[in-house]
């Protein structure tokens, strides 16, 4: 069993879609980044990679690469799956947390589930909760969105 840890964080900005966990979110903001800057599957994706011990997401699909620009990283997830597939590494379990005070994601959180097993995460093996920081510091005043994840692999024999 392998054990990873994930952490992504964006800022608000006007002008794009707000997707997190391969979901549209109707909100007025959209997340800046260089991909479509959904924070959850990046956390998600940085996990298995470090699980893996592949390094982090940035070694994969660095910013300065103009083919990820504007990329589902739903796309992306399909890719890392592959990659830690083809060294016999499945996810056996993955926990995160989406930190935000707005929108509410309760709403959403069955549809991102689905996205996930629609890239090729086992059903059952995902949980995704959504919290506020209760209004202190930057995502407390509504400047962005943070989301970390736990993932274990196991060796698939």
């Amino acid at each position: 069993m392998r054990v990873g840890i994930g952490y992504d964080s964006h800022r608000f900005v006007q002008g794009r879609p707000l997707i997190i966990g391969g979901v549209e979110i109707p909100f007025e903001m959209g997340l800046g980044g260089h991909s479509d800057a959904d924070v959850l599957t990046h956390a998600i994706i940085d996990a298995i990679i470090g699980a893996a011990g592949l390094g982090d997401i940035g070694k994969h699909f660095p910013d300065s690469d103009e083919r990820y620009r504007d990329a589902s990283s739903i796309e992306l997830l399909k890719h890392i799956l592959k990659l830690i597939r083809s060294r016999g590494l499945e996810p056996h379990w993955i926990d995160s947390t989406v930190i935000l005070e707005k929108p509410k994601l309760a709403p959403f959180i069955e549809e991102m589930k689905k996205r996930y097993y629609e890239a090729g995460i086992k059903d059952g093996t995902i949980n995704i909760k959504a919290k506020t920081n209760e209004g202190m510091g930057p995502t407390g005043r509504g400047e962005g969105v943070v989301a970390m994840a736990v993932v274990s692999l196991r060796e698939e024999k």
